[in-house]
Order: structure tokens, then C-alpha cells, then sequence
């Protein structure tokens, strides 16, 4: 076991894999930044806007939410002309996120009691204001147990870029796994990548609970 360690945990692979690890973060933070702009804006328009735009913003999410990320991932791939494959599948995840992000921003608009519009009209506000001063600070005080659950499934969910050949932390690990032979070495590259997506999400879970802890009385 000890030889199998210092075969699989050199320098040179750990360097790999950590450059891995950064490429998967840096993806999943870009992602998520962009998907909670997205997100917001369909949310806010299938909930208040029932016309065109409100249809439109409806089919977009259940059309994502209702089909797999690896096929819109594997669609941005090979239908999308130009760019790198990375921007691609980058791309398909972002859009993908962005539909989950609107149904948790739109839950949180429903559970804002309807009274604070006519009270917000009744001082002067405009639907406008009363959306960006009112509504969504507390909608998204609301919501941030549900969309810290959505940054971690869209951290594990970078793992699907290896399938494109994205050297991400998932793929970096799987070239590493071609340059071995035994069975002990196969167990310890899945094993150290398991364990270092565990640290990260779980370490976001936890601060989030106890976030939620320390200010369920106040929402």
C-alpha cells in the first residue's frame, strides 16, 4: 500500500490534479455568478409577466429542467460552431444551472406575502422598486439554504465536463488512472477524488446550516 502511494501521489500528479481542481472551481464559480443573474431574471418573468416573455421564460426552464445536462452538454459540443470546448461545455452547464436557479428564486417570490406590494404602492414605490428594495432581499435571504445546495450540486456536477474531455479535476484524475496498473492505485485516485469533493461540500453545507441556524428567527 505504501509503494502504491508514493506511486499515485507524486508531485508532478498532485500538481495535476490540483490544477484540475482549480480549472472545476473556477468553472463552477463563473457558473453560478451567471446563473443567479439568469436565473433572477426568469424567475421575475415567469412569475409577473404571464404574456409572451413569461411563456417563453417557462418553456425555457422546464425544457432544461426536464432533460438531461450531459445531452445539453454533448449538443454545445458538437452543434456549436467555434470557440473551445471548454467555453462549450461551460456554456450548456451555465444554461442548465440558470433553470434551477429561476424555480428556487421563483419559490421564493411566492412565499413574499402578496400585502407588500399594495404597502410598498401605497408609500410611493414603483413595481420596479418594490421589486429591487423589497421582494428580492427578502426573497433571496429566503432561498440562500436552497441555492448554497445548487452551488454544490453545480460543483459535483463539473465532474460531467470529463465526458468532453475537460481537464477538470474528474478528468485530470483519469488521465493519472491510465498510468497505472494495479488495483490499489485505481481505488486511491477515485478515493482521494472523493474525498476532496466530500471537503469542499460538506464544508459549504455546513457553513450554510449554520447560517440558517443563526438567522431562522429573523426570516
Amino acid at each position: 500500500m505504501i509503494e502504491s502511494i508514493q506511486t499515485v501521489f507524486t508531485q508532478p500528479n498532485l500538481l495535476f490534479l490540483l490544477n484540475g481542481l482549480r480549472t472545476s472551481l473556477v468553472i463552477s464559480l463563473c457558473v453560478i455568478i451567471l446563473s443567479i443573474l439568469l436565473g433572477t431574471l426568469l424567475g421575475l418573468v415567469r412569475n409577473y409577466e404571464k404574456k409572451v416573455f413569461g411563456k417563453l421564460a417557462s418553456f425555457y426552464i422546464e425544457l432544461f429542467r426536464n432533460t438531461p445536462l450531459l445531452l445539453w452538454m454533448l449538443g454545445c459540443a458538437f452543434l456549436i460552431p467555434g470557440s473551445t470546448i471548454l467555453v462549450k461545455g461551460s456554456l450548456a452547464l451555465f444554461l442548465y444551472t440558470a433553470a434551477v436557479v429561476a424555480e428556487i428564486v421563483r419559490g421564493g417570490l411566492n412565499a413574499i406575502p402578496k400585502g407588500q406590494f399594495e404597502a410598498a404602492h401605497s408609500q410611493g414605490f414603483s413595481f420596479f422598486q418594490t421589486l429591487l428594495y423589497i421582494i428580492l432581499p427578502q426573497t433571496f435571504k429566503k432561498i440562500i439554504p436552497s441555492l448554497l445546495s445548487q452551488v454544490i450540486t453545480t460543483i459535483k456536477d463539473t465532474s460531467f465536463l470529463a465526458g468532453l474531455g475537460i481537464m477538470e479535476f474528474t478528468r485530470s484524475g483519469q488521465v493519472i488512472l491510465g498510468k497505472v496498473t494495479k488495483t490499489s492505485e485505481v481505488f486511491l485516485i477515485y478515493g482521494f477524488l472523493a474525498v476532496v469533493y466530500f471537503i469542499i461540500c460538506f464544508t459549504l453545507s455546513v457553513l450554510v446550516r449554520n447560517w440558517h441556524e443563526k438567522n431562522s428567527g429573523n426570516v
